[in-house]
């Protein structure tokens, strides 16, 4: 899949390889003030809905995945994020979009997140795509803050 940003730029959203780990653990570091650690990406290699956009460089990433429940599998956007000097072209929408038609293309019934509350770029991101706040969970991140748990049906 190929997407156009507002810079003109062309990006490529692509599963990913091996050879992007770092980069994907580098803009992990500088998104998030409790990044996962670099094995939490590596577990993830064979994920399908674990991509990566890209122009000359990763600027992106989505990993996703689906687990069994009751008969119909649930789908995950387990991290997603797109280097600082990006944000704000759509990157993180269109990895957003091919990871959802990737759990689709699964069977997957509906897809769950994750997302601190305070975030409210990404709750916006998240609305726009068909999530609902199902519940809030006190305390959910190490450093105190709450999650907002949002699903989206398919």
């Amino acid at each position: 899949m190929t997407t156009a940003a507002s810079t003109g730029e062309c990006l490529r959203i692509r599963p990913v390889e091996r050879a992007d780990l770092l980069a994907v653990h580098r803009i992990e570091q500088s998104a998030f003030p409790q990044p996962w650690p670099f094995a939490a990406f590596e577990r993830y290699l064979d994920q399908p809905g674990f991509l990566v956009a890209e122009d000359d460089a990763i600027v992106g990433y989505v990993v996703a995945d689906s687990v069994p429940n009751h008969g119909r599998p649930l789908g995950h956007i387990k991290d997603i994020a797109v280097r600082e000097d990006r944000r704000g072209e759509g990157i993180g929408a269109s990895l957003l979009e091919r990871a959802l038609g990737v759990l689709a293309a699964r069977g997957v019934a509906s897809v769950k997140l994750e997302v601190r509350e305070s975030n409210d770029r990404a709750r916006s991101l998240y609305q726009r795509y068909g999530f609902v706040h199902r519940r809030t969970v006190p305390r959910y991140y190490s450093d105190g803050e709450d999650a907002h748990i949002l699903v989206r049906d398919q």
